[in-house]
């Protein structure tokens, strides 16, 4: 979805928040449970973007009329390389519907989560705002 990777690569964290459906299911790479909900889904984003360093997709998998999409890409966590893949689902309507992240190796999936949970605090407090 090109729409995705030009707000992603952007950082117009405005245009992502525009293309989630509000019922948007967010399915974090080291977190079984799923996320759902737009706003902790932004939260999350936006503390992936405040967590990742030089971020950048590297292709992107799917038809452009599609409903499903995968966009490749390259990332740091501190010290640790990241390869991993966004899987997007798309609703009737065009909108984000389902919001996959997987991440190897498991040396950056553990930087990543050691990252994330440091701000675990200000998400949940994003999101409860929202």
């Amino acid at each position: 979805m090109q729409a995705f990777r030009a707000a992603v690569e952007a950082h117009d964290i405005d245009a992502v928040e525009a293309l989630l459906a509000e019922d948007v299911v967010f399915t974090s790479p080291v977190v079984f449970e799923p996320y759902r909900g737009k706003a902790i889904t932004m939260a999350i984003l936006r503390a992936v973007e405040r967590v990742f360093e030089d971020f950048r997709y590297e292709r992107v998998i799917g038809e452009a009329d599609g409903r499903d999409h995968a966009l490749v890409f390259s990332a740091r966590v501190g010290d640790r390389e990241i390869g991993g893949c966004d899987l997007l689902r798309l609703d009737e309507a065009g909108r984000i519907a389902e919001l996959t992240v997987m991440v190897r190796p498991l040396s950056g999936a553990q930087a990543l989560q050691a990252a994330m949970a440091a701000q675990f605090e200000r998400i949940t407090e994003e999101a409860d705002s929202a």
